[in-house]
């Protein structure tokens, strides 16, 4: 196995690093398009060519091994093993068919409305805390209430139960960082366990009492063969929808307000022109990626970027290089806001390209439209936290002044 030198290994644990990647990336692109990572024991795909391959050759799957020991992570392992997002053919194609079946009942756009709605009171709301004058913290106040909103309108969640998501959330995504804590895994498994029950309950409810809502058409859904969803796989759709829809709208929402504020002549650009909106999203998705690292597995021996893959070897696209490849972006580190060619990976590409994807433009265009609708001056009101994880990329607090 040949294994490309690399000079700096990117040390996805200092701190200058997760503050600001993109740097590394660029010096590591320019030596070699895929390297070996022997911390990580994986391989790493730098460029935008090599990264699309691994999302998209089926020699390379998204094989779920279950954490270990067993029995300390069972319901942790149980939303992963069930999980589309971890199954390849012909497991996966059965259940995406049924999960696509359920979401074709025109839930994005029966949420559009009530999405901008919630969007627009949000921002009214902090505009009016802040006044022209007072500091407020966008994501507290709107980025994270939203998507979570959102997701819990879709499911049919009653509103006094919502306030339980997000924690269960953060509990479980926590587990996808490398250098975890044995706390961490716990808190973890923990938040596995009780959400698993929730949705449970949840289900069983709807299947005597069914309504308009995602769950309610999850347990309905049979394909022309009369197959339907275990409840396990129903349970698993429910929390994998909220994990990775809410982590990345929020922290789109979170790092591209930010950039914005960073790039004034670029926010400028927007407020002027509101037809750039919809592009301007794929630019802030693109700019500074939600989610930067996405592991595969090698089924068989793999040529990627010179290199083989072995059997069984993991690579992992790293997403935030891939889509500052110069290759294939003009003048990549340039927030452009009306950038036309944009062909970023975000969403990941193939059979497992997010099936969240137009839910979360949905929440991504109403947030930031609705700030731009709400405000004449948006500005940074203070030094804005960044959550100190390398793989979820956000902030935890981004304190703004607003004026109406």
């Amino acid at each position: 196995m040949t294994r490309a030198a690399v000079s700096a290994p990117l040390d996805l644990t200092d701190p200058a690093v997760v503050a600001d990647p993109y740097p590394a990336f660029a010096r590591a692109r320019a030596e070699a398009p895929v390297q070996w990572h022997e911390g990580l024991g994986l391989w790493l795909a730098f460029t935008h060519a090599e990264a699309n391959a691994v999302l998209r050759d089926r020699r390379l799957g998204r094989i779920w091994s279950d954490r270990q020991p067993a029995e300390r992570f069972e319901n942790f392992n149980l939303i992963h093993r069930n999980a589309i997002l971890e199954m390849e053919p012909p497991d996966h194609t059965r259940l995406r068919r049924l999960i696509s079946t359920a979401f074709a009942r025109g839930h994005v756009e029966r949420l559009r409305p009530w999405v901008e709605e919630l969007a627009g009171r949000l921002a009214g709301e902090l505009v009016e805390r802040s006044a022209g004058s007072e500091p407020v913290d966008l994501l507290s106040g709107m980025a994270e209430e939203l998507p979570v909103a959102v997701i819990a309108e879709l499911l049919g969640v009653p509103e006094a139960d919502r306030p339980l998501l997000r924690p269960w959330s953060n509990a479980i995504v926590k587990m996808y960082e490398y250098g975890r804590t044995t706390e961490i895994e716990d808190d973890a498994e923990r938040a596995a366990d009780e959400f698993v029950a929730y949705l449970r309950e949840l289900a069983a409810e709807r299947r005597t009492t069914p309504g308009e809502d995602l769950v309610s058409h999850l347990v309905a859904v049979r394909d022309a063969e009369g197959d339907r969803l275990t409840e396990d796989e129903l349970v698993t759709t429910c929390i994998l929808l909220l994990n990775a829809g809410h982590e990345a709208t929020v922290n789109v929402s979170g790092n591209g307000t930010l950039a914005l504020l960073r790039n004034r002549d670029q926010l400028a650009r927007v407020r002027a022109d509101r037809s750039l909106l919809p592009g301007a999203i794929e630019e802030l998705i693109r700019y500074d990626s939600p989610l930067q690292l996405f592991e595969r597995t090698a089924t068989t021996d793999v040529q990627i970027g010179g290199i083989t893959v072995e059997r069984g070897q993991k690579i992992a696209a790293l997403l935030g290089a891939a889509n500052r490849d110069p290759a294939v972006f003009a003048d990549p580190d340039r927030l452009d806001v009306g950038r036309t060619e944009n062909a970023h990976i975000t969403f990941g590409a193939g059979i497992h390209f997010c099936i969240g994807a137009p839910l979360a433009r949905v929440e991504l265009q109403a947030t930031f439209g609705a700030l731009l609708d709400r405000t004449s001056r948006i500005e940074l009101g203070g030094e804005p936290q960044r959550r100190p994880e390398f793989v979820i990329r956000g902030l935890h607090t981004l304190p703004v002044v607003l004026t109406a």
